[in-house]
């Protein structure tokens, strides 16, 4: 299985999109082990929404796509909803 995700940090209003294999270990990378890294500057980050696909390709496809012009807006969607649940 293979995750793509966005993170949210409310502090800063700063979103990111990445893909993993492990998502648990992922989030405690982007929030307390890394040491290096866009996601280093912005802590602490929230996890807005993650989808799951059954190979890498799948989910570099769509990390790619949520980094495109159109993806940056249904990003920006997806963490608005979010914020007024």
């Amino acid at each position: 299985m293979y995750y793509v995700y966005i993170l949210y940090s409310r502090k800063y209003n700063k979103s990111y999109v990445g893909f993993t294999s492990n998502l648990d270990n992922r989030l405690l990378s982007h929030n307390e082990l890394g040491t290096k890294g866009f996601t280093l500057k912005y802590r602490p980050w929230e996890l807005v929404t993650a989808e799951t696909y059954l190979t890498k390709k799948e989910a570099m496809t769509r990390e790619k796509f949520l980094k495109s012009g159109q993806g940056r807006e249904l990003v920006k969607t997806k963490i608005q909803q979010w914020l007024f649940e």
